[in-house]
């Protein structure tokens, strides 16, 4: 059962990221999250850390960022599930975090985000 389970929530995911719009996630990312992230080959840490290669990264996982404490204490590993709920809600994620983001709370917008983000999983 837990395997059935396991699948179609697989399967749930990659249509999610089939049905994503890599171009209007870039659009969110450049007006929602740009001037505190970076992303692609010189990305660095800004007013936040550098988003390459975010999934599968333990929050507060790079070297070139100074986290909260309680991010560094955290033991959230982002993915998709993680991801989405730290965007819809920073502070239920993780308590005490510095990221000041009211929240996005439109799925669809959502899945778009991460679809452009996950371009990136592949940059160092």
């Amino acid at each position: 059962m837990k395997s059935a389970v396991a699948l179609v929530l697989a399967l749930s995911i990659a249509q999610a990221a089939q049905a994503a719009d890599i171009d209007k996630g870039r659009e969110l990312f450049n007006t929602r999250c740009a001037s505190c992230h970076h992303v692609g080959p010189s990305a660095r840490a800004a007013f936040g850390p550098q988003l390459n290669a975010v999934f599968g990264r333990k929050a507060g996982g790079t070297d070139d960022y100074r986290y909260s404490d309680a991010m560094k204490a955290s033991t959230v590993v982002w993915n998709d599930e993680t991801l989405r709920a730290f965007l819809q809600s920073p502070g239920k994620v993780v308590p005490g975090t510095k990221m000041r983001f009211w929240g996005m709370s439109n799925a669809r917008q959502l899945d778009d985000l991460l679809a452009y983000l996950r371009t990136f999983q592949s940059q160092p």
